[in-house]
């Protein structure tokens, strides 16, 4: 757990330092008073910035981050191990059959889950864990990998990382944008720079615009999710070991919950809920594979 928040507090911090830099060399993001039509292109500029910096840097850092805070050993030559040696042959197996590049594989310590990650669909990172591993069989094992290569080869690493650039973007534009303007009706002079109306109501407004951002990646993230399921069953060449290993997930106890956030959308469980929940409930995906045909 440690390790885990040292490594959010790091990426923060160079997402922090990166978007610091580059707004103090073009001059982004000074206040210019109450006049907010004067500050709308800069405005623009400073929340693309903002928004994306922290998407992409996370992205191009999934996998580092992944390794260090899952804790995943990775399979580079099984040996004589034989449950290593059938991941990474199942792992190509249908890598091969999705058109992409062989991934890393690897295995963690902790409750059932498995997740995909990586910036690009060519060198990305599957992984499972230990719990997934004793509680399933290969073929629900088989089917969860399919899963996630779905994941890798749809390019979901991506699209999520684009989604959320633009909700950051929205967010926070529109709360700096507003607390301009309350700022200027509050003081009501022409005195340069924030006022205290400026830093409290964008500070609200961008925790309200946050959570409401939150649902519209939630609903991206949920609809990926059946897209997933779909792909694994065109890689296994039928639904139902797909469906038996949604169905084995949903009566393992604490299925998903030691996925940190940063992986949760891409894990084959987790999220709470209705509007935040990053993946549907396991009986709706259950319910949407029944409606697939045998291939």
């Amino acid at each position: 757990m440690a390790q885990r928040v040292f490594l959010f507090i790091l990426t923060n911090i160079a997402v922090m330092a990166v978007v610091g830099i580059i707004a103090s060399l073009f001059g982004l993001g000074y206040y210019h008073g109450g006049n907010l039509s004067g500050n709308v292109v800069q405005l623009m500029l400073f929340s693309l910035l903002v928004g994306f910096a922290g998407a992409i840097i996370s992205l191009l850092m999934s996998k580092f981050a992944a390794k260090m805070s899952m804790g995943v050993h990775i399979i580079a030559e099984p040996g004589n191990n034989a449950d290593e040696a059938w991941l990474l042959a199942t792992v190509r197996r249908f890598a091969d059959k999705a058109g992409i590049g062989m991934p890393e594989v690897g295995i963690y310590e902790g409750e059932p889950n498995a997740f995909a990650t990586g910036a690009f669909k060519n060198s990305a990172l599957v992984a499972v864990s230990t719990g997934l591993l004793r509680g399933m069989t290969r073929e629900e094992v088989e089917a969860v990998l399919g899963h996630e290569i779905t994941h890798v080869s749809n390019g979901d690493m991506v699209t999520m990382a684009l989604i959320q650039g633009v909700m950051n973007t929205f967010v926070v534009f529109l709360s700096r944008a507003a607390g301009m303007l309350i700022d200027s009706y509050l003081r009501r002079d022409n005195d340069r720079g924030p006022g205290i109306g400026y830093f409290l109501s964008s500070m609200v407004l961008q925790v309200v615009f946050g959570m409401l951002a939150g649902i519209v990646v939630n609903w991206f993230s949920r609809r990926r999710e059946f897209r997933a399921d779909r792909g694994s069953a065109q890689l296994m060449g039928q639904p139902n070991s797909m469906i038996q290993a949604l169905a084995r997930l949903g009566n393992m106890q604490d299925a998903g919950q030691e996925m940190p956030k940063s992986l949760a959308a891409l894990g084959i469980a987790g999220g709470a809920g209705q509007w935040f929940a990053s993946h549907p409930p396991l009986e709706v995906r259950i319910a949407a594979l029944r409606q697939l045909p045998n291939q």
